[in-house]
């Protein structure tokens, strides 16, 4: 893919359309690194991919870069802790991410980073795990990321040095980290650094409701979609007032809960003229949104985890050729897509289909929310 840059500011984009070129790029980069590396992952699973990626750290830290890495302990709960021991013994910084207790189990890090001595970062919903390592149709998850150079690769840096720092989530440390969970603006007019912890005051809620709200177009692609009211609203209301509004949204999934639960939306959508089609090829996992010449791209999903209960990180970006680049791999995707029509989904949905949807919306929705914020508020936490 070709990069963008700004020449005024130095900063560079460029897509990575597979997660199996997401994986090759990071490890070219961490080879390449001298000075330091920091990696954030949610899931890393045990398997030649992470063997790969230790492997490379190691070798970075035999020619003296400094290099963290920090894993969240839920997403990597099967992998071992023996794993990162010849890591440590070469000298690397390993942490979990709010080790696991009963009081605080909800809250995680959902984050994917990988910044190389502060001038190149990658970002999206690429883990490091075997799933991960095919094109998204013959093989493997369907998952996108976004390579990042210039000054928001500084931004980047700091933001995981907050969250390394906070790692073990405790008081008064994760005040400190909630304190940082919010819109950061960089150099380059064009990018916006958007950080989202546990809070109803969530700024990548804020920015896409406002971005929706006065587009003509919406393109989205999202592995688990289960939006707040009021992004359904201004989604409906950008389709009933004329704006072309796309959802790409899973047709197979590995969380098949939340599968169920955002198609209990599906209906009142489609009435409000948003155009549904599921991806069939292979289980999606791609966060990817277009909003006129607006790219966001990171880790959140359109969900309650992902816009109330997880760190989480996204970069929102006011770029027009990166735009034209992002679309058209959204119109790849749609080509590979069943498109979901009202009257057709009406008469194939059964009472037991519909029951099913709302038990789902209703753990996922109400539940899983409701226990993460009594942990926040027992941790001292608050809005």
């Amino acid at each position: 893919m070709l990069l963008n840059m700004n020449p005024e500011t130095g900063a560079a984009y460029e897509w990575l359309e597979t997660g199996a070129e997401v994986l090759a790029r990071m490890l070219a980069a961490i080879a390449e690194a001298r000075q330091s590396i920091r990696l954030e992952m949610y899931i890393v699973s045990a398997g030649t991919a992470a063997q790969q990626f230790r492997q490379a750290l190691i070798q970075a830290r035999q020619r003296g870069a400094r290099v963290q890495v920090l894993v969240d302990a839920v997403g990597s709960l099967v992998l071992p802790e023996s794993f990162w021991a010849p890591f440590r013994n070469a000298g690397g910084e390993f942490r979990w991410f709010n080790p696991l207790s009963l009081n605080s189990f909800s809250i995680r890090d959902h984050r994917k980073l990988l910044v190389c001595d502060q001038r190149l970062a990658f970002v999206g919903g690429v883990n490091i795990a075997s799933q991960f390592q095919g094109d998204g149709v013959s093989a493997g998850w369907r998952d996108l990321g976004l390579v990042v150079r210039g000054p928001l690769a500084v931004q980047l840096a700091a933001a995981f040095d907050e969250m390394f720092a906070c790692a073990d989530f405790r008081h008064p440390a994760f005040s400190r980290l909630r304190a940082s969970s919010r819109q950061k603006t960089v150099p380059a007019q064009e990018a916006r650094l958007l950080l989202g912890g546990p809070s109803r005051n969530n700024p990548i809620k804020r920015w896409l409701r406002r971005d929706i709200a006065q587009a003509h177009r919406v393109w989205i692609i999202c592995s688990y979609f289960l939006p707040p009211w009021r992004i359904r609203r201004e989604l409906a209301r950008a389709a009933r007032r004329g704006a072309q509004v796309r959802l790409i949204l899973p047709g197979k999934s590995d969380v098949e809960l939340s599968r169920l639960a955002g198609q209990s939306f599906y209906r009142r959508l489609l009435l409000a003229g948003v155009e549904i089609y599921e991806y069939q090829p292979q289980i999606l996992h791609a966060k990817f949104f277009l909003i006129d010449d607006i790219v966001y791209a990171g880790s959140a999903n359109l969900d309650p985890r992902g816009l109330n209960i997880n760190y989480e990180l996204m970069l929102r970006l006011s770029d027009p050729a990166l735009a034209r680049q992002g679309a058209r791999i959204f119109q790849r995707d749609l080509a590979r897509c069943r498109r979901i029509e009202l009257e057709s989904w009406r008469k194939a949905r059964t009472l037991l289909d519909r029951i099913k949807a709302w038990l789902a919306y209703l753990i996922l929705a109400r539940v899983d929310l409701y226990v993460a914020g009594r942990q926040w508020k027992r941790a001292g936490g608050a809005d």
